[in-house]
């Protein structure tokens, strides 16, 4: 049967998607349904029908599932934040290990994978010690504020959210009284006009303490001493604060802070280590599933009080002063100069002096002190971003010969991919650990240690070309095995590197020269299918490509 735009269909939920999203099937036709869980039966509108799947808006839930809860929050579907909020916790920490068991199965092509249990939360709300509310009026012209609807910027009004700390609600009444009281206006994104742009808190669990940062477009609040009044009353105040942000983008926030009252930044711990955060750093949202990631990373590092360490993407040295504790030297990466500002900071007020850190991309950084200075490494700790290490990071990994690599990521198909390169050139993976940072989202941190394998008792040299080594899995975005996998866990659909390579030049991107082309003069090349197009597009426009 064919199935088309705006056709209701009954679905029994047999699985689910990697954004959290539910998977039906009719008469063979696959459903993507939002806020649809794994064992419900429900009717569904089609909203989107391409050849063998379409999407679909979940109408009405005909037998709910087991797994099935009720929302905390009432704003669960609009907003769009908490993606498995429908779902049992238990059943979340499933989804968690299968998606990421999957990943490294399917696009790091890894068997009997040691896995330990995945760590999850004992509350798993309020977990959040940060918040950016921006700030909008309604078709009223009332003035609310909340987060923005997924994917676009209509704010869904919610001033309590169920993964925030409880002061978030009253900070919000305090702020938007105020505004109401002395006339003083959002920011409109359309016109650029209007004062208020976002509310920022920040909370230290462990201290107690708060932040309020208000991003406004122009240089003062009208009345700022009469709000610092209102705000001061509350418990554990410490730092309020304006952040300048004049430009037209959607950069929540600017460069420059004018601290209005209290101190330039709160403290909070991690562990036994204090870190002073302002509103321009960047800090763990959840703190203590946080000491539960860095005590997993620092247990695979199996450090003895002997050993050089280098923590590359470190931040604000969040990961490199919890190694210092137990290494010989630990020396940090990052890009941001005022997160190295910070980095340093920390040490200084922790007592830490078996620390460097090095301002750069840790894909230049470490290539230049290595074959300049002859630095090395017994450890090697990467916390990267989304995107995963750059390929001459883990060329010099590999020249560097560290007998351990502990990688911590938050994206488990980039993981995967930069796993199975490290794999593929002398380490063993020897354990794995999800740890669930980020409960009623779709979100998983992991903890990996690999280790360098032993050939033989001897030492033996071996000679290689880095520049030999096949690297085409590091294309812009995303690997050819990612867009696979992410077209067959969307779609149903099996597509060919050939198909995808076919797709990548009509969208104007670099494929490699001569990338999946016959040898033979007269061969005839198959040409890409509609429906596997789109497929593949919609892929490339998830891993932001095109």
């Amino acid at each position: 049967m064919e199935y088309r735009k705006n056709d209701i269909v009954t679905l029994e939920i047999v699985d689910c998607g990697t954004d959290g999203e539910g998977i039906g099937k009719a008469d063979g036709f696959t459903v993507f349904v939002k806020d649809a869980v794994i064992g419900d039966i429900v009717t569904a509108k089609i909203m989107k029908a391409k050849k063998n799947y379409g999407y679909g808006r979940l109408m009405e839930i005909l037998k709910p599932s087991p797994y099935r809860v009720e929302s905390v929050c009432p704003s669960a579907r609009q907003c769009g934040g908490c993606q498995l909020q429908a779902v049992s916790y238990e059943e979340q920490k499933v989804f968690k290990e299968k998606k990421l068991r999957g990943h490294l199965e399917r696009i790091g092509g890894f068997r009997d994978l040691p896995m330990e249990p995945m760590i999850g939360m004992d509350e798993p709300y309020h977990y959040r010690n940060k918040a950016q509310f921006p700030v909008g009026r309604n078709k009223e012209g009332r003035i609310i504020t909340g987060f923005y609807a997924g994917r676009t910027h209509a704010i869904i009004e919610n001033r309590d959210c169920a993964l925030g700390i409880p002061q978030n609600k009253e900070i919000l009444d305090i702020v938007i009284a105020h505004m109401e009281k002395y006339g003083i206006a959002p920011y409109d994104e359309m016109t650029g006009k209007g004062l208020v742009r976002h509310i920022f808190v920040r909370y230290g669990f462990f201290t107690g303490e708060l932040m309020v940062c208000l991003i406004i477009n122009g240089q003062d609040l009208p009345h700022q001493k009469e709000l610092i009044e209102k705000l001061r009353e509350i418990p554990g105040m410490a730092s309020i604060s304006l952040n300048i942000n004049k430009k037209r983008s959607n950069v929540i926030l600017g460069d420059k802070v004018k601290t209005i009252w209290g101190q330039e930044y709160i403290t909070d711990k991690i562990g036994d280590i204090s870190y002073e955060i302002s509103p321009l750093s960047f800090f763990q949202v959840n703190p203590k599933q946080t000491w539960k990631l860095y005590s997993k990373a620092l247990e695979y590092a199996d450090l003895h009080g002997e050993e050089t360490v280098w923590d590359l993407y470190c931040g604000i040295g969040t990961i490199s002063l919890f190694l210092a504790q137990q290494a010989k030297f630990v020396r940090g990466v990052e890009i941001v100069p005022a997160a190295i500002d910070d980095a340093k900071r920390n040490a200084q007020i922790n007592n830490i002096e078996n620390v460097e850190f090095f301002v750069g991309k840790a894909e230049e950084v470490l290539p230049r002190e290595y074959e300049k200075n002859g630095v090395y490494a017994d450890v090697i700790v990467v916390d990267p971003p989304r995107k995963g290490c750059d390929e001459m990071l883990l060329k010099t990994i590999l020249k560097m010969q560290p007998k351990r690599v502990v990688y911590v990521s938050c994206d488990s198909a980039t993981l995967a991919r930069d796993l199975r390169f490290l794999c593929d050139n002398g380490y063993e993976l020897k354990k794995v650990c999800g740890v669930d940072q980020f409960p009623q989202t779709v979100h998983v941190e992991t903890v990996v240690l690999l280790s360098k394998g032993e050939i033989d008792s001897k030492k033996v040299r071996v000679e290689f070309s880095l520049e030999d080594m096949d690297m085409s899995g590091f294309q812009k975005g995303a690997t050819y095995e990612q867009i696979k996998a992410y077209v067959l866990e969307h779609t149903g659909l099996k597509v060919s590197s050939l198909y995808i390579s076919q797709i990548k030049r009509k969208c104007g991107l670099d494929v490699g020269q001569n990338y999946n082309l016959s040898k033979k003069e007269d061969a005839k090349v198959p040409k890409c299918p509609p429906e596997k197009e789109a497929a593949i597009r919609d892929a490339l426009k998830y891993f932001q490509m095109i």
